[in-house]
């Protein structure tokens, strides 16, 4: 049985079903009964030559049938249930930008946006995507569960839902990318899914600059997940990494896409970032880096999209070409912002321009407390690591 290929026909099929019918718990009820007919019969009966209708055929008569057998307050279901099956090759309408748009349709929050995205269209089971998160599977039922109440008699219309479904991808990559708690520093089952989920995206929408610049962005940043961590499980800074670890496949690809996509696409948030992670990916070693373009490209993305993220990222960009003591005064204003005054990575910041700055004790100072605010086991041990090397007891 191809487990992958049922995994990547099973959001289609459900994209199908609540389009005609409606209440998205329903058909993916339905749809998990007809992939679950599909491992038991396939194996033995042999592959459809059309496993899509095949599977939009079975999961809509166990949708009829279960609308046959509700009260008679549901007749109006019944009536629309009991005409022919959706075709299984609906035109002018993409299944995988319609389901995603639905799963992050507004009326949702981010954590049950999220839940749905990686259930309903990922194929992660429950606990899979409570483990990745570290949060009690009841949890994540509760999320996913409420996340249907809310969508039920919800039917796809078309709306400008990109945006939205772009942010709810990168939040599901940057989790995983750099958990923000435990004992892990990358939860690839979270990035690989992110990735895979926003091509899919992409080949629905491929002259859409920032969907090309979101894949560019995501490929970009995972290709150096093998030197992000050492032999024995340490944090390793994206200075001292070993480049020759980095996935080279990946940045090439990366590069390319960013490329194509800031040549024939109105420049966006997630463009500058990629083009942000192109530049550090092209530079052969941490000296090399061009950080004079990294700061230009960081003062664009604050008029584009700003944010503390922004903010923090281009004081440190600033402090390469304008020496710390300039990103030290950059970072006392940034601070004044609600969103990061009490974040962790202001200290980490800190106390790393601190040490370049040659004030070893107040940079310890400052590592320590950055230490005690993050909840990543991997960057507490970093941090305090880095503490302890200044020395100071």
């Amino acid at each position: 049985m191809n487990v992958e290929l049922l995994r990547s026909l099973a959001p289609q099929v459900l994209s199908a079903l609540v389009r005609r019918y409606g209440d998205f718990d329903a058909c993916e009820d339905a749809v998990q009964e007809a992939l679950l007919a599909a491992s038991q019969q396939w194996p033995t009966s042999g592959l459809p030559d059309n496993p899509k209708a095949w599977l939009i055929t079975a999961a809509s008569r166990r949708r009829i049938e279960q609308l046959r057998s509700e009260t008679a307050r549901h007749r109006r279901e019944e009536a629309v249930a009991l005409a022919e099956p959706p075709d299984a090759e609906p035109v002018a309408v993409d299944d995988t930008l319609t389901l995603l748009s639905l799963c992050c349709h507004p009326s949702l929050s981010r954590p049950s946006q999220v839940a749905l995205t990686l259930r309903a269209v990922g194929g992660l089971t429950t606990a899979e995507i409570a483990r990745a998160f570290l949060v009690p599977e009841p949890t994540i039922g509760q999320r996913i569960s409420r996340a249907k109440r809310s969508l039920r008699g919800e039917r796809f219309v078309a709306s400008d839902s990109t945006a939205q479904v772009l942010e709810v991808l990168y939040l599901i990559f940057t989790e995983g990318h750099t958990a923000s708690s435990g004992a892990e520093v990358n939860r690839v089952e979270l990035t690989a899914e992110a990735i895979r989920l926003t091509r899919q995206l992409r080949s629905s929408l491929p002259s859409d600059g920032e969907v090309t610049g979101l894949l560019a962005l995501m490929l970009l940043t995972d290709a150096r997940r093998p030197a992000r961590v050492s032999a024995s499980g340490e944090l390793v800074p994206l200075a001292s990494q070993d480049r020759s670890l980095w996935d080279r496949a990946s940045i090439e690809e990366g590069i390319s896409l960013i490329t194509g996509a800031l040549s024939s696409s109105p420049v966006g948030p997630y463009q500058l970032q990629a083009a942000i992670a192109a530049v550090h990916a092209e530079a052969a070693s941490a000296d090399a880096t061009d950080w004079a373009q990294i700061l230009t490209l960081y003062d664009l993305l604050r008029v584009v999209a700003p944010g503390p993220m922004v903010t923090l990222n281009r004081v440190v960009a600033l402090a390469q070409v304008a020496g710390p003591s300039a990103g030290l005064a950059e970072l006392s204003a940034a601070a004044s912002d609600p969103a990061l005054a009490s974040h962790h990575r202001v200290d980490a910041v800190r106390g790393h321009l601190l040490e370049l700055s040659g004030d070893l004790a107040e940079a310890r100072e400052a590592y320590l407390a950055a230490a005690g605010r993050t909840l990543s086991v991997p960057e507490q041990a970093y941090l305090r690591s880095r503490a302890a090397a200044l020395g100071g007891g």
